[in-house]
């Protein structure tokens, strides 16, 4: 494996910087295995997507040349690379809707004596239909091709979100949470013995969760000097690479700097990584996710499979922040949303709303003698 330097001269971490170029070299071996008509595309969605996204459509757009090469009759090519742009144009949009709406809903591999059925629901298809729209949009506006087929592409209904379906921790449930990792309630004894060297951490990983609404991602990739306590603030990265300052108040910084005084090795093999592993290293997504299924399980009560996921803690600090009084607009600017109305299903979110209403709306309240 080639060592890798970074000689990096943006205001972006080193892991970051990392990071991106991990994901850029799974892009060009994508873009490496198909056909050479792409490259004007290829360029295209260097500028006009995120890298996430960039990469995204290109997973979905192989898919969909290996259903050509592997189930279908719309090519006669051998490989991937030499699918050509003749047959490409000879696609319609029937074509397409088939592959989305039939092979993609329900699809089979067979691994050696095991038949694996992959079934997707309609978030996960809509995701196919933008990616293939993205291509065949572009194809046609670069005059690769003669028809628009993407007017004829079939729509596909995705299920309105519903204020009350928004999993999240009550206020109850965020203080027991609390409790939990900080006295080890509920572990068993083997996770006992590592709760004793990771309570600092865990306990500084739920907090900056729930008092920010940090998405995976962000909390994953901060680092030491993502810190500066006498200013009290913290630098994170969001989605489309952009930095932003959050503040740190009081509860925050003694936590993170108990874990960096007390628990923290001063021998880490990843020297500016915040949360480290018990083997010295940066703490992966899923190493996270995990920490925090099993303490969300226990402060609610539940199996373990029940935990929640961080983009569900993500949801109580939208949720609670709204509960206490702030507005929509601020925790859309807190958490990074979008657009506003993602904010507003978490303002509709609200414990015994009905009741709270109707207990303040007496209208023939008996006044006391």
């Amino acid at each position: 494996m080639t060592m890798i330097k970074i000689h990096n001269k943006s205001s972006k971490p080193d892991n970051i910087v990392l990071k991106e170029h991990q994901t850029i070299e799974k892009i060009l071996g994508i873009e490496a295995s198909l056909p050479s008509f792409m490259a004007d595309y290829f360029l295209y969605l260097k500028g006009a997507v995120s890298l996430a996204t960039r990469h995204a459509y290109l997973i979905d757009i192989r898919f969909f040349f290996t259903y050509l090469l592997e189930e279908s009759p719309l090519t006669k090519a051998r490989t991937l690379k030499e699918i050509s742009l003749e047959e490409i144009d000879g696609i319609s949009a029937r074509d397409v809707n088939y592959f989305i709406g039939d092979y993609c809903a329900r699809y089979y591999r067979a691994h050696g004596d095991q038949l694996t059925v992959y079934e997707n629901h309609n978030r996960a298809l809509s995701r196919k239909k933008s990616s293939l729209t993205s291509l065949f949009r572009f194809l046609y506006r670069n005059e690769m091709i003669h028809k628009n087929i993407v007017e004829g592409f079939n729509p596909i209904k995705l299920p309105k979100p519903q204020p009350e379906a928004i999993k999240r921790l009550y206020v109850e449930e965020m203080y027991r949470l609390v409790e939990v990792v900080s006295r080890g309630i509920g572990l068993s004894e083997t996770e006992l013995k590592y709760w004793e060297k990771t309570k600092k951490r865990d306990k500084a990983i739920l907090l900056l969760f729930i008092t920010y609404g940090l998405r995976l991602k962000e909390l994953q990739e901060l680092n030491l000097s993502s810190f500066n306590f006498k200013r009290r603030e913290f630098t994170i990265y969001r989605k489309r690479g952009k930095e932003s300052t959050m503040p740190l108040n009081e509860s925050i910084s003694k936590v993170i700097k108990e874990y960096l005084d007390l628990e923290r090795p001063r021998d880490a093999l990843e020297e500016d990584a915040l949360f480290l592993s018990l083997q010295k290293k940066r703490m992966t997504e899923r190493s996270i996710r995990i920490l925090v299924k099993k303490y969300t399980a226990i402060a609610m009560d539940q199996p373990r499979k029940d935990g929640y996921s961080p983009h569900k803690l993500r949801a109580t600090a939208a949720s609670t922040l709204i509960e206490f009084g702030f507005s929509i607009y601020d925790v859309q600017n807190l958490l990074d949303h979008e657009n506003v109305t993602t904010t507003q299903l978490y303002a509709a979110h609200k414990k015994n709303a009905k009741q709270d209403i109707i207990a303040h709306f007496e209208l023939d309240r008996q006044e006391e003698d």
